[in-house]
């Protein structure tokens, strides 16, 4: 695990980004601040561990910066939206644009700190697992060289778009993936699909893991997810 992890905090409140910037460089990272999304893009992002966007900051939303960093400028470093707004279409909107996390406020500083250390940890754990070819979740294991999926001492043949579905979904445990999002992740560049497609597939992998299916779980309304 990273000794020390970088945050960038986009937040229009000066006061709430004083409060963030003390309190988690109290815990050990090394947080920057910008007052607007547009600002947010002229820091290296990739540089990041973490980025606590608000959604509601003048003219581009942290929701319009989220889907910037996800769809062209391929950045899939993990994002925590702070608002006030937390309606159920707004929850919605940010999962489907790759959110990790979502925090309404007024929110707590522990609660919040808390959801950071889960998350960066998570992360980290995630990059070390990525470094290998083989991703092991209990008995599940996932060989990214012959694009196989193993549970015990079982060989399980699954199609490109299988595979990719659950090996995405696999590195990312808890995180909601949207229908919307999986399709602009694994059919990026394909014209005819549609939500049905990945239901569909979803429905094949499930039947394909017999009785690890329950690992793959759906929030209604929100999209798919993989949890043990």
């Amino acid at each position: 695990m990273k000794d020390t992890f970088r945050i960038l905090v986009a937040e229009d409140e000066e006061d709430i980004c004083e409060i963030l910037q003390f309190n988690l460089e109290s815990e050990g990272y090394k947080v920057d601040v910008v007052h607007s999304a547009e600002d947010a893009l002229k820091k290296k992002l990739t540089g990041y561990d973490l980025f606590l966007l608000d959604v509601m900051m003048g003219k581009m939303t942290g929701f319009g910066l989220a889907q910037k960093m996800r769809k062209e400028l391929g950045i899939e470093t993990p994002i925590i939206f702070l608002t006030a707004r937390s309606s159920e279409n707004d929850l919605l909107t940010g999962f489907t644009v790759g959110a990790d996390d979502y925090v309404a406020k007024p929110f707590s500083i522990r609660e919040l700190q808390a959801r950071v250390k889960t998350i960066l940890k998570r992360a980290s754990s995630q990059h070390t697992t990525e470094e290998s070819s083989i991703l092991q979740l209990g008995e599940i294991e996932l060989d990214n060289k012959t694009k196989r999926l193993i549970i015990g001492d079982k060989k399980i043949e699954l199609t490109k778009k299988e595979f990719e579905i659950l090996l995405m979904l696999a590195k990312n445990q808890g995180r909601i993936f949207s229908r919307e999002e999986i399709l602009d992740r694994i059919w990026a560049d394909d014209v005819i699909v549609t939500d049905r497609t990945v239901d569909v597939n979803m429905t094949r992998l499930r039947k394909k893991m017999e009785g690890y299916s329950t690992y793959l779980r759906n929030k209604a309304g929100y999209g798919y997810y993989f949890e043990i």
